[in-house]
């Protein structure tokens, strides 16, 4: 009696090596652009507390507000200040690129990959041009 059932053989599970410092699987450019989507997501909302604290202190008195400005005019306050505008700006411009593409707008790969590089420029650029006061 002839076996009906045939076995091909499995392929077996590519070894990562992720404990090399070499790694082996890369992340291609729109999935590091989601990764920072989420991250300047995230630090957008720990800093609303310290950012509405220090709005509310510069609002309530003269005094307040001169408090704030001499917190303000520390170089690592001004370098904070620019990280949290790229990531405003950053979580904006990813945020309507998502949408679009949920809308199917530049669903393809290639469109996604150049939607991906528009993010970034776009970004950085408007960085750029809100920040090169404060960081003069």
């Amino acid at each position: 009696m002839a076996d009906t059932c045939q076995t091909s053989p499995r392929k077996r599970p590519k070894f990562l090596g992720l404990a090399d410092i070499s790694f082996r699987i890369h992340l291609p450019l729109p999935g590091k652009l989601s990764i920072l989507h989420r991250v300047s997501g995230a630090l957008l909302f720990l800093m609303l507390g310290p950012i509405l604290y220090y709005f509310q202190l510069s609002l309530t008195s003269p005094a307040g507000f001169e408090h704030f400005k001499n917190f303000a005019a520390h170089p690592c306050v001004r370098l904070v200040c620019a990280g949290l505008i790229w990531a405003y700006m950053h979580h904006f411009c990813a945020g309507i690129r998502f949408l679009l593409i949920d809308m199917q707008v530049g669903a393809s790969l290639a469109a996604a990959r150049f939607s991906t590089l528009i993010v970034f420029a776009v970004s950085l650029g408007a960085t750029i041009a809100l920040c090169w006061r404060i960081l003069l």
